[in-house]
């Protein structure tokens, strides 16, 4: 793992009376693609927003390369931000959109952005000479020109990296969505900031666009090589796109880890029903490697328990096995079946409590049927949410069969900002 370049100590946010961020620490690190997830009001903007400056922790510390930078301002940290909205400016065209964040801020700042004041006088000479120029000395004009030709090799090269070169002139107006929020990727990156913030850009797409986009940030956060953090409240988004996921509720990290490790050692309660679906069952670790639920005992393997403690056991839908009823540990009455194209989504009473199947075969309501779980993959729980103990697995323990979901999650190849959370946090 590469070292930190961002880090938040023990952050607290209040609003009023309100703590909408409690004492969260967080190290995010070069290069990497991490999302805030959670409900509105669980804090994930308003964090995302003091990371940026657009808000100010109550306490804490807010590190970027070793420096504290609580009181610096938005502008001064090498941060970048796109917005939900998109902030795209409607009287400008694409070129001068992802142009603004550079032209906007004058020709001092340009000048030390493209390597400052010798370096572009030098550069700007040779520029001019080759123009046909016979010049000693660069002049006003001359550098003037030079910056005009680099802001636009900077556009160009902005716009290539988020497919949109030959939309230079188009109207803002005159692009779709997802134009728009690549658009808004090009003005952000251009800058070549350390750390791109990204607050739900895709919220505003349709299903099928939004679904593309998720793989082309990814893609371009591997290009470009630049920190991504990402705010969602979409649990699939944070599933395709991230390294890690930080999932938050009431202003606290619940859990922290891979996608991977998240949807299959959920930490509690909460994070097993935001993440994926879950069956969430009551039980009773009874001895090494074995836990009784549903009236029968269940070999399970990883975890470590006092004999005789309540658990909760969550099984994923599509981790029951529908057997014949001669090799099943229990049996249940089918109440619902539904095709959802993949597969089918049962609703089995069992004991009376209604539990969800994910299965290939074809169901009939009111059918009896017998089911089963691998080892592998029951999850345990402590019952009272606090964290676990997992025992490292043996190479045979760790030959588990990846479900759909893994496969296609986790395939390598493939009006005021913030104000909305803030005002739900409030209340």
């Amino acid at each position: 793992m590469n070292k930190p370049i961002i880090e938040l100590h023990n952050i607290v946010k209040y609003y009023g009376d309100n703590c909408v961020v409690d004492n969260l620490s967080l190290d995010i690190y070069e290069n990497e693609f991490v999302t805030l997830l959670g409900p509105s009001g669980c804090g994930k903007t308003t964090t995302l927003r003091m990371i940026g400056g657009f808000e100010y922790p109550t306490s804490g510390e807010i590190i970027v390369n070793g420096k504290i930078i609580n009181d610096l301002p938005a502008y001064a940290r090498p941060i970048n931000t796109v917005f939900q909205r998109y902030a795209l400016f409607p009287h400008l065209n694409v070129f001068e959109n992802v142009a603004f964040g550079i032209v906007n801020r004058g020709r001092k700042f340009m000048i030390n952005f493209y390597g400052g004041k010798e370096n572009v006088e030098a550069e700007a000479l040779e520029y001019v000479n080759k123009l046909g120029a016979q010049k000693t000395k660069a002049s006003y004009f001359d550098v003037s020109k030079y910056l005009k030709f680099k802001v636009k090799e900077s556009v160009l090269e902005a716009l290539n990296l988020v497919n949109l070169s030959g939309f230079e002139e188009r109207k803002i107006d005159k692009i779709s969505g997802g134009q728009m929020q690549r658009v808004a990727i090009a003005r952000a990156i251009v800058l070549k900031p350390k750390i791109l913030l990204l607050d739900e850009p895709l919220s505003a797409l349709d299903l099928k666009l939004r679904q593309n986009m998720q793989y082309e940030l990814k893609e371009m956060q591997r290009n470009l090589g630049i920190t991504f953090i990402f705010v969602t409240h979409d649990q699939e988004e944070a599933m395709v796109m991230s390294d890690r996921i930080v999932v938050m509720k009431d202003g606290i990290i619940q859990q922290l880890g891979t996608p991977k490790d998240i949807y299959n050692e959920p930490n509690n309660r909460y994070v097993a029903n935001f993440i994926g679906e879950s069956n969430i069952i009551s039980g009773i670790y009874t001895r090494k490697n074995f836990v009784k639920f549903l009236g029968q005992e269940f070999k399970v393997v990883g975890y470590e328990f006092d004999e005789g403690e309540s658990v909760d056991v969550v099984i994923r839908p599509e981790d029951w096995d529908v057997v014949p009823l001669k090799n099943a540990k229990v049996t249940g009455k089918v109440i619902s079946s539904i095709f959802k194209g993949v597969h089918f989504e049962l609703i089995v009473d069992i004991e009376g409590a209604e539990y969800k199947v994910h299965t290939y075969e074809d169901v009939n309501v009111d059918e009896t049927i017998g089911l089963n779980v691998d080892a592998y993959e029951i999850c345990l729980m402590k019952s009272d949410g606090s964290p676990k103990k997992l025992i490292p697995l043996t190479e045979l323990d760790t030959k588990k069969e990846y479900t759909l979901f893994d496969s296609a999650v986790f395939e390598e190849n493939n009006a005021f900002y913030g104000q909305e959370e803030a005002n739900n946090e409030v209340e």
